[in-house]
């Protein structure tokens, strides 16, 4: 996995809004003014869009090409993008069952990706916490949350990390019922259960053995987890993401790094419907600067490959259950709120 630490970047968040796909194509783009060869994969399998922003209207092919075998080799469905050194890889919304792939299709893909040729690969993940955008997201060395100032996103921003986490750890450890008891009754938040953090967690898995906590230890190293906020108005809404990073580090024992603030810009809200030609010709407007600064952000961390895939089973599902089954997200434990 070595080889992919500083290439794989998951951009995911709570619910739609946020502007999470204009964060991925701007983020993209200013990449690739810095000289680096990018790649967006449209990830919102069932609800993509980025072809849209970027100009595309009909791709010539998208990702339902590979995932039918209409193509063997997903290089065949790059297309070119307005902005010069970043391609795309266009979702797939005309596939019955594409929003819920199955294992094998999921690690198909991202073996896949692996073998393309670029600096970047950004996954433009969907909103909300389903299993697949969830996988793609764990899967990612690189992990971005996007949110704005709003309370509901703060709130759906923690919701999607504290999910996230509670997936990786039904992986890690499907095959210790013991500790997936213990886990799921600190993800259950049950009036009086006392396991409301990843602290009482860990106490409690003393009981199992120095190994179980070990590998406790290890997926909360895995999970290095940066966030954006976007449409950024005052000084005072450029605090949120500390909110998010207490609530985060109380009760989920995670260290959450803010990489940037996108400052809200009117000019690229009323481009939204000609994102080329904001893209190409607007580079002077606050948020292509606030971009840029992310985009060298970024290539810093790349080069000091900040963050470490989770290895052996990236996208399996928890405890052999199936994918398309309801994903069980974590309720908030009494007195955890953002």
């Amino acid at each position: 996995m070595d080889e992919i630490k500083g290439k794989f970047w998951a951009i995911g968040g709570g619910k739609g809004g946020v502007g999470k796909s204009i964060v991925s194509l701007m983020l993209g783009a200013s990449l690739a003014r810095q000289g680096k060869k990018v790649i967006l994969v449209d990830a919102d399998l069932g609800g993509s869009n980025l072809h849209t922003l970027a100009g595309i209207k009909y791709p010539l092919y998208t990702l339902a090409d590979f995932m039918k075998r209409q193509v063997e080799n997903i290089g065949e469905v790059l297309i070119d993008t307005p902005v010069e050194n970043m391609r795309l890889i266009c979702g797939a919304d005309d596939m019955l069952g594409i929003a819920n792939p199955k294992n094998t299709q999921k690690t198909r893909i991202l073996n896949n990706l692996n073998k393309l040729e670029a600096d970047y690969i950004l996954l433009d993940l969907g909103a909300g916490t389903s299993f697949t955008s969830m996988d793609f997201f764990l899967y990612a060395p690189n992990k971005i949350v996007v949110l704005t100032p709003q309370i509901t996103s703060i709130q759906n921003a923690y919701g999607f990390i504290k999910s996230s986490l509670y997936r990786r750890l039904n992986q890690a450890f499907s095959k210790y019922p013991e500790a997936l008891k213990i886990i799921g009754r600190a993800g259950s938040a049950a009036s009086g259960e006392d396991i409301d953090s990843i602290e009482k967690l860990h106490e409690k898995f003393k009981s199992l053995g120095d190994d179980i906590q070990a590998r406790l230890e290890e997926c909360l190293e895995e999970l290095k987890i940066k966030i954006i906020v976007n449409m950024v108005r005052s000084n005072k809404e450029r605090e949120v993401s500390n909110i998010v990073a207490s609530v985060a580090k109380n009760y989920l024992s995670l260290s959450l790094e803010t990489i940037g603030i996108v400052q809200y810009d009117k000019i690229l809200g009323m481009s939204i419907n000609n994102m080329p030609e904001f893209l190409t010709k607007r580079r002077d407007s606050i948020a292509s600067i606030n971009f840029y600064d992310i985009a060298r952000t970024v290539i810093k961390n790349s080069r000091g490959h900040n963050g470490a895939a989770p290895h052996g089973e990236p996208v399996a599902a928890a405890g052999g259950r199936s994918d398309n089954a309801a994903p069980h997200h974590p309720s908030p434990s009494p007195g955890e709120s953002v």
